[in-house]
This record gives structure tokens, C-alpha cells and sequence, in this order.
């Protein structure tokens, strides 16, 4: 990729604490310094995973192009979080907003902080639903299938589709 071509990007938001639908409309228009957003996916309701103890997500995909690398995109994703109130509590836990990197164009990275595609996509319907919704022919770039076929291997049972 040259300087300043813009890359393809999917984003995963979640929310799982007071005004959730809120709390997403309000990250998708602070976006607009990290990315431009061009595709958002209908809104779906989810038990927590990881740790279930807690009040049920919101969640939604956004594609959209930037000219930031990995690690710039993370930063300013992970700025957005902070400025909403976002308080690391722990691992799974709680959260206003929760914003992930899931693909970045078709490259593969990896650092101590980051991987794309995300680590976790191919096993959360919560994100795959959503993702497979807006880009259902979307390659995954290690798995070489397109998302939709990769939706078919989780459980899709827990999603439940709340707004358009």
C-alpha cells in the first residue's frame, strides 16, 4: 500500500452499558478522524460472551476506507473509546464502547497489541452475523473463504437482529 491510498476496513462496535444504542451512533460519528464510514450493518443484540455475568451487547459493523496504518488506526480507535468513558475493568467485562479492528484490507499483522484479521472473528457469531451481512463475499484473508461461508460454522442461535 502506498502513502495516503485508503485501505478497505471493518470495524466491530459494541456496547453493553446504559444508552447503548446511543453509545454506538456516538462512535460512528467520532469516527471520521480514523475512518471514512461507508456501510454499517443493522444492529444485533447478544448475551455477553467471555464473561456472562453482565447486561446484554449491542452490536454492529462498519465498513468504511482510511489512509492510517494498523497501529495509527488502532490509536485513534482506542482515543474514541477513551473519550466516551470507556475504563478498563477486566478481560470480557462491561463496557460502553468496545471498538475492534476485524480486517484491513486483505493484509495479515501481527504485534504484541494487535492482529488482523481479528484473533477471535471466526468464532464469534456476534461479529460474523453482522459482518457477513455487509460483506458476505469478503475474503478472510488467512482462511481464503469468503465470510458468509464462515458464518455457517458458528452458532448463530444468540443473535438477534434489533434494528436495520
Amino acid at each position: 500500500m502506498a502513502d495516503g491510498e485508503k485501505v478497505d476496513v471493518y470495524l466491530s462496535l459494541g456496547s453493553n452499558v446504559g444508552d447503548r444504542k446511543d453509545y454506538l451512533d456516538t462512535a460512528k460519528k467520532l469516527l471520521s478522524p480514523c475512518i471514512e464510514a461507508l456501510e454499517a450493518s443493522s444492529i444485533y443484540e447478544t448475551e455477553a460472551w467471555g464473561y456472562t455475568d453482565q447486561p446484554d451487547f449491542l452490536n454492529q459493523v462498519l465498513y468504511g476506507k482510511t489512509v492510517l496504518k494498523p497501529r495509527e488506526l488502532l490509536s485513534c480507535l482506542k482515543g474514541i473509546e477513551e473519550r466516551m468513558g470507556r475504563k478498563e475493568t477486566f478481560k470480557y467485562g462491561p463496557r460502553v464502547i468496545d471498538i475492534d479492528i476485524l480486517l484491513y484490507g486483505e493484509e495479515v499483522y501481527q504485534d504484541d497489541v494487535l492482529n488482523i484479521p481479528h484473533s477471535r472473528l471466526l468464532e464469534r457469531a456476534f461479529v460474523l452475523v453482522p459482518l457477513a451481512e455487509i460483506a458476505p463475499e469478503v475474503i478472510h484473508p488467512l482462511e481464503g473463504r469468503k465470510i458468509q461461508d464462515l458464518l455457517s460454522d458458528v452458532d448463530q442461535s444468540g443473535v438477534k437482529k434489533v434494528s436495520s
